[in-house]
């Protein structure tokens, strides 16, 4: 070969032969000799100016890397921090450790991603140089869950996601002895020239029907770490129960856990009594006790780094997946009946109208009086007590009363009092769905809710006055154009929802009472909802619109969030709590990387909430697919431009009714009003109709159920070809309603 290589070329060739990158080996590969060689040194000189690959010193020793280079990112190790290694690295090689620093502006980035990016060569125990990105040049291998189906020369893999029709071939020798209809792991390969994309199994999962498979496959759908490391183990299992030493004693105090019947973990505890203060009539002292995860769990040991990286515990109907081992989350900080456990307390003055008036935190030591279940409390705030609550009726009377006189604190502030109903999915011994059930929401939540609110805002408060840096608790109001959408379905709905001011709580409270009683009422709960931003973490204190609350902070749950420890680490630290106060507080380093941790815990959280949907829509998928073919009541809950999506009363689940399955007339999609409607019948669509549909399909291994649309406010749906099809009861009234809406929308813009 006579010709030289491109620069891609010869780039795209040492990739694929690492290590042989002389010039000798390239011009071999090329065909090239003489001055075709000469030119090619000259090329690789020029390529190494450009940091397309490292230059070489004679003797074929690397020198260092140039300022521009390939990488390829590495998986992020268990601080959370990125790392990669130069593209062109030779296997087996040590190569110089560099850290990836991004910048908000920077592509997300994950394992296996390649990048154009600026070196500096630093001085650093843990890395040789620093990379910031210039440009991501390619993503990284898919990575998926999917069944595998097998074939003559090997096979291919379903994708398991909802609503995907992908599929991907496989090889003979890429199977990793997957048989038909299991669970796999597999990475896209390359892709295709021609046909399906080629994908490697990873890892085989099993059988993807068999009981407690659902929440497995949510795990390793959405990355969620599920195993620790050993020491990560080591260090728990080394841990010895805190001593009393420079604590608090409150072993005396009626402190009581009250948690579900099921918990997995007790690691908050309270207790009331009336106020001796005579400046104070009426008024209570509530304490609250936290379990001090800090004094265990030490800034940069194994624990703290797995801890960060998981951000939080996840929670599944067959089984959590903890931040914590269970050495601690189960033992050493959960707060058992009479044993003695270190905690981090607050002590609350309230008013006799509910309001705070004080508070003090302290590092103490605590002794619960019982572990009660929220239906135990309840009994007993109603004078029906059982062995555990009757030596405790005082203080739980106590308790009921200080909680009913923050409810007109409450009513002042007014919260966003959504009324959205929980379910509650009831497994077998065997991992099979027995039953799905909404739970009963009593006032002993309530009572835990507030007072959990009120040690969180103590604690933001506390530490906001010792200018101490935290992670506070953000939810930003909602955007004008998800108001301006809720605001459309009122009207639809023949409600009103204020204009023309700053937007409070309590103008959306107002929607909500309008509703209360009313066919609209889960439609109103459930647009409301999803007008609203979602909740994160920040150094910045931006207040928290949702509980109309400036100052806010998670301090209650630090056994299972990493944001609760930061604020216990915080507190340690602003009050100087004993000899391991350095030990145990918040660091400078972890001060300055507060901005990070926010992003990688906030990006956890929305990663356990996404499994944990997924893992109830399979669960009841799993419930109904004995029942295909059976007929509904439900209400219209979601309109997008392919269909309808229904929400059952029976059970709460959503299912869709395709495009397909309305008629053969075109439906507009209009996205602000939430409406579909029918160009020739006028039919309308629309958010809260209340419907009837048979279930068509319901898979368990994707979650999604497929309806069939029956009835739509009690009339039929009509059926047939031509015009007629898809013709029903055609509901004008709405339809003018929305474009009464789109109209005033129209000219408000023009006015403003």
């Amino acid at each position: 070969m006579d010709r030289i290589p491109t620069k891609e070329e010869i780039r795209d060739w040492m990739a694929e032969n690492p290590g042989a990158d002389g010039l000798r080996e390239i011009a071999r590969a090329f065909g090239l000799k003489g001055g075709a060689r000469r030119e090619l040194k000259a090329l690789l000189a020029e390529m190494a100016d450009e940091g397309m690959i490292a230059p070489r010193r004679r003797g074929g020793r690397r020198a260092g890397l140039p300022p521009v280079t390939l990488l390829d990112v590495l998986a992020p190790d268990g601080s959370g921090d990125l790392f990669a290694r130069p593209r062109d690295w030779p296997e087996g090689e040590a190569a110089p450790r560099i850290l990836v620093v991004t910048r908000a502006s920077d592509p997300a980035l994950g394992e296996g991603d390649r990048i154009l990016a600026k070196l500096m060569q630093v001085r650093d125990a843990d890395h040789d140089y620093q990379a910031r990105v210039i440009r991501k040049l390619e993503s990284g291998p898919r990575r998926f869950l999917g069944i595998f189906r097998a074939g003559a020369e090997g096979g291919r893999i379903l994708a398991i996601d909802k609503g995907a029709d992908l599929e991907w071939r496989v090889a003979a020798a890429e199977t990793r002895g997957a048989s038909d209809g299991e669970l796999v792991e597999a990475e896209q390969a390359a892709p295709p020239k021609l046909g399906l994309p080629r994908a490697r199994v990873l890892a085989v999962l099993g059988d993807p029907s068999a009981p407690r498979s659902v929440s497995l496959i949510a795990i390793h759908q959405h990355g969620i770490p599920d195993e620790f490391p050993d020491a990560v183990l080591d260090e728990a299992e080394a841990m010895a129960p805190a001593a009393m030493d420079g604590r608090e004693d409150l072993c005396e105090l009626p402190l009581v856990t009250i948690d579900p019947s099921d918990a997995r973990d007790h690691d908050d505890a309270v207790c009331a009594l009336r106020d001796n203060d005579k400046a104070n009539p009426g008024g209570f002292v509530v304490w609250v006790a936290i379990a001090d995860v800090a004094h265990y769990i030490r800034p940069g040991s194994a624990l703290d780094r797995e801890a960060r990286k998981r951000g939080n515990s996840t929670y599944f109907p067959d089984r959590v997946v903890p931040m914590l081992p269970e050495r601690l989350s189960a033992d050493l900080c959960s707060l058992r009946d009479g044993e003695a456990r270190a905690v981090v307390a607050v002590r609350m003055v309230f008013d006799a109208h509910g309001h705070k008036i004080a508070h003090r935190f302290t590092r103490a030591m605590m002794r619960s009086k019982a572990s009660l279940s929220y239906a135990q409390a309840q009994a007993a705030f109603e004078g029906r007590h059982d062995g555990a609550t009757e030596p405790l009726a005082d203080m739980l009377g106590d308790l009921f009363a200080a909680w009913k006189a923050t409810v007109t604190a409450r009513e002042q502030r007014q919260p966003l009092d959504l009324d959205l109903p929980e379910r509650r999915i009831v497994l077998s011994d065997e991992g099979k769905v027995e039953s799905v059930a909404f739970r009963e929401r009593l006032d002993a939540h309530r009572l835990i809710e507030e007072f959990m609110v009120q040690a969180n805002v103590a604690a933001a408060e506390e530490l906001i006055a010792r200018r101490s840096p935290l992670l506070f608790r953000v939810h930003e109001e909602p955007s004008p154009e998800k108001i301006e959408a809720l605001r459309e379905i009122a009207v639809n709905s023949g409600f009103t929802l204020a204009r023309g001011q700053v937007l409070k709580t309590r103008h959306l409270n107002a929607l909500l009472a309008q509703a209360e009683g009313s066919e609209f009422d889960e439609l109103i709960n459930m647009a409301t909802l999803r007008s609203m931003t979602q909740a994160y973490y920040s150094p910045d204190n931006l207040g928290h619109f949702g509980l109309a609350l400036r100052n806010y902070a998670h301090f209650t749950s630090p056994i299972r969030r990493y944001s609760d420890l930061v604020v216990h680490r915080a507190l340690i630290t602003a009050h100087r709590w004993g000899p391991d106060a350095r030990a145990d507080g918040l660091l400078g380093a972890d001060v300055e990387r507060l901005g990070e941790t926010a992003v990688l815990i906030s990006q956890a959280e929305r990663r356990s909430m996404a499994a944990e949907r997924d893992t109830v829509d399979r669960y009841l998928a799993a419930f109904l697919a004995d029942r295909v073919g059976a007929e509904f009541d439900g209400r219209i809950s979601g309109v997008a431009r392919f269909g309808l999506f229904v929400r059952l009363d029976e059970t709460g689940a959503d299912g869709l009714v395709p495009m397909r399955a309305l008629g053969d007339e075109y439906y507009r999609h209009d996205k602000e009003a939430q409406t579909l409607t029918g160009e020739r019948s006028g039919q309308v669509f629309s958010l809260g109709q209340r419907v009837r549909v048979k279930l068509a399909e319901a898979e368990a291994v994707t979650g999604g159920l497929l309806l069939e649309l029956l009835e739509v406010e009690g009339e039929a749906l009509a059926r047939g070809g031509g015009k007629g099809r898809g013709r029903g009861p055609v509901r004008r009234g709405a339809g003018a309603k929305a474009a009464k809406a789109r109209a005033r929308r129209k000219a408000d813009r023009r006015h403003r």
